[in-house]
């Protein structure tokens, strides 16, 4: 029985591109444009959840993801060395 092999350094790095290629389409997409009924019944200040999802939540959450994505890069990159 051969032991497991961890996955390679593409392999990795394809799986973390999708992750949080995912989390931004859900957020972007979901919270903006499919899910914004439920979302507008809660208000931050005067402004429906929904609303603020639209216009500053989706690129919030992108900027967050591009800090996620250097994090796991380099969490990838030093697991290969």
């Amino acid at each position: 029985m051969e032991p497991s092999k961890p996955p390679s350094h593409w392999g990795a790095s394809k799986r973390l591109v999708f992750i949080l290629m995912v989390i931004w389409a859900v957020v972007s997409l979901g919270c903006s444009i499919l899910f914004v009924e439920p979302l507008n019944k809660v208000h931050i200040g005067h402004l429906p959840l929904g609303f603020w999802f639209a216009q500053q939540g989706s690129i919030v959450i992108f900027v967050a993801l591009i800090f996620i994505f250097a994090r796991g890069m380099d969490k990838i990159d030093r697991g290969h060395k």
